[in-house]
């Protein structure tokens, strides 16, 4: 079983940039990994897709302005955020597309002035 672990959260501007990590303890370069957000009181979105070939699909709150991508050598899932908005505020986690593995604790970005 593939543990994830996500970081690169924190305090930023709204406009501002942030890059999330996800890293798994395990191989998963023949894996689907999607991001996902979770605000309180809400259910999980996914938000960002990336293929085992690298395809990528988003969400169209965040297409434009968030890119994902990955780096199958060190088990590395990434997600650059851009022109963040407050509405981003959110935990964010990453799993396997079919959400196999267990979810990991996720790390908080926060929008703020």
């Amino acid at each position: 079983q593939v543990h994830l672990v996500e970081s690169g959260g924190g305090l930023v501007q709204p406009g501002g940039s942030l890059r999330l990590s996800c890293t798994a303890s395990g191989d998963i370069s023949r894996e689907a990994m999607v991001w996902h957000r979770q605000t309180p009181g809400s259910q999980r979105e996914w938000i960002a897709l990336i293929t085992h070939s690298g395809n990528t699909n988003y969400k169209d709150s965040v297409k434009g302005r968030f890119t994902i991508s990955r780096d199958n050598a060190k088990n590395t899932v990434f997600l650059q955020m851009s022109s963040v908005k407050s509405e981003d505020t959110a935990v964010y986690y990453c799993n396997t597309i079919t959400q196999t593995s267990p979810w990991g604790q996720g790390t908080q970005v926060t929008v703020s002035p």
